[in-house]
């Protein structure tokens, strides 16, 4: 008998008291709310098999593409829209994508009622198609909106849809990479789990506050939880998320604070596309303040094979994927304005341990596709049974500026004159840390793999930083593990500059 039949037949009764303690509510009901409810739920479904949840009909299924965003919700039926709370909220459609559909909630003078699924609300084209009817229907996602700009008109911000993904802009930003509640098992060979939020709590604002609090349940064959978001929207957009984690297996290979992107190309691969524009990417660096506070820039590559990156640390101070590239000539796109794509950083609370900061990157040929993803990676596994608490903060904007000189742009190139081996540039943008000669600063170049030549440091004329060029052979080498920083009178006055070059 297996470990999951075991405690399958053990908890039969903890599963009888899941719907006795906090039945579901009809539409109509009401019932009090707390935070506690939705950890109550997480600990009662750890406790009883996983079993998904059920799938709209096959019709709703096989929309396609264009059917399916041909159902757009009308503004003015979304929540509280009639009211003058500070937030409205509207829904997203079932369906094709988004097969198994959420349960929403809203929390009035907190007490608990069910938004009731209404097809109604959503606006259709010529194109789209007659649906069957389907009262237990749900919807597949939230959006939310705010008075961004001071006009009195409420604009989104804010999304989630999909398994435990969420992704949210500053003011005057467009979307770009995602969040997620949590990642198991990324890249391994048996495949990855995808944990999904079920249901979703929201606090209904008052008309003057510039807060809003969500809450969603998650469930997964390995582990169930219960999140707070208390989200602050503007530049920057801000999240204070709290975590209740009930395994229901051991898990070897947590994710903490996933965060998924795009990269295709930049300067360092452009070669491997015909395209017009000179980058396409929502992301193009992993940055790091790991827990000796010293600070890392990792450019992401679109690698030929899988590539798994892990930086080994204890308690982070800091870690995301950040998009430096701001202006449009980064992008020469006109449609996806990947220059007004954001910045999202993580900032722990309380003491994460032994880990690592751990970046998958994965070969992609188009854009749309997510390729990489980062996360904390605990060393020790959470072990089923256990509940696991954890907080952190999100900040979605231009990026952290963590006092040092930042890398802003990595070129690579083959030496043409002198001998074999690879040229290298390093762009530092301008900083106070960077006013001095260059001759001032010492230059810290190593690898592992090859042996590099000493570097040149040059001010750019053009940028008013500095620009730092060396050579290295790789030989036979595949692939090779490159490190540089600049130091003034002994400290740090740039980022720490980490590259994997490879063939």
């Amino acid at each position: 008998m297996s470990a999951l039949t075991r405690r399958s037949f053990l908890l039969s009764a903890s599963a009888l008291s899941l719907t006795a303690a906090h039945p579901a509510l009809a539409v109509g009901e009401t019932t009090p709310f707390t935070r506690d409810d939705v950890v109550a739920r997480a600990r009662a479904l750890a406790e009883r098999p996983y079993r998904a949840r059920h799938q709209v009909p096959q019709d709703w299924r096989d929309m396609s593409y264009d059917e399916y965003q041909s159902f757009r919700f009308m503004l003015p039926r979304a929540l509280w829209a009639d009211t003058n709370r500070s937030y409205n909220v509207d829904f997203f459609l079932p369906g094709l994508y988004f097969p198994r559909p959420v349960k929403i909630h809203a929390v009035e003078d907190g007490v608990d009622r069910l938004v009731p699924f209404d097809i109604s609300k959503f606006k259709t084209h010529e194109i789209s198609p007659e649906l069957s009817d389907d009262a237990s229907l749900g919807y597949s996602g939230l959006r939310l909106r705010t008075d961004l700009k001071g006009n009195g008109k409420k604009t989104e911000f804010c999304v989630f849809q999909g398994a435990s993904y969420f992704r949210a802009i500053a003011t005057g930003q467009a979307y770009g990479l995602s969040a997620r509640g949590l990642a198991l098992k990324t890249a391994d060979p048996e495949g990855e789990e995808f944990p999904d939020f079920i249901s979703f709590w929201l606090e209904a604002p008052g008309p003057d506050q510039e807060n809003m609090v969500v809450h969603a349940l998650m469930d997964s064959p390995s582990v169930t939880g219960a999140y707070r978001f208390d989200i602050t929207p503007g530049m920057p957009c801000t999240m204070e998320v709290e975590a209740t984690l009930f395994p229901r297996e051991d898990l070897t290979h947590a994710g903490l604070a996933p965060l998924t992107s795009m990269f295709l190309f930049d300067a360092t691969n452009r070669n491997r596309f015909d395209d017009f524009r000179p980058a396409v990417h929502d992301s193009e660096g992993l940055q790091v303040k790991n827990g000796n506070d010293e600070v890392l820039w990792r450019p992401l590559a679109n690698p030929t094979h899988l590539q798994v990156s892990s930086f080994v640390d204890e308690n982070p101070a800091g870690f995301g994927l950040v998009q430096r590239a701001s202006e449009l000539r980064d992008f020469n796109d006109m449609e996806a304005f990947y220059h007004r794509r954001p910045s999202l950083w993580v900032e722990p609370k309380g003491h994460w341990g032994k880990g690592a900061v751990t970046l998958v990157e994965i070969p992609a040929d188009k854009e749309i596709y997510d390729n990489i993803v980062a996360y904390w990676r605990p060393a020790t596994p959470y072990p089923a049974g256990e509940q696991v608490d954890l907080a952190y903060r999100l900040t979605w904007g231009p990026g952290p500026d963590l006092g040092l000189s930042k890398v802003v742009e990595t070129t690579s190139g083959a030496r043409i004159f002198g001998g074999e081996g690879r040229i290298v540039t390093v762009e530092y943008a301008a900083h106070p840390l960077l006013e001095g000669d260059p001759e001032d600063y010492a230059i810290h170049i190593s690898s592992p793999h090859a042996e590099v030549s000493e570097g040149v440091l040059q001010r750019n004329p053009e940028t008013g930083g500095l620009r730092l060029a060396f050579y290295f052979d790789p030989g036979e080498k595949t692939h090779v593990e490159l490190r540089a920083q600049l130091r003034r009178d002994g400290a740090a006055a740039s980022e720490v500059w980490l590259y994997r070059w490879t063939v």
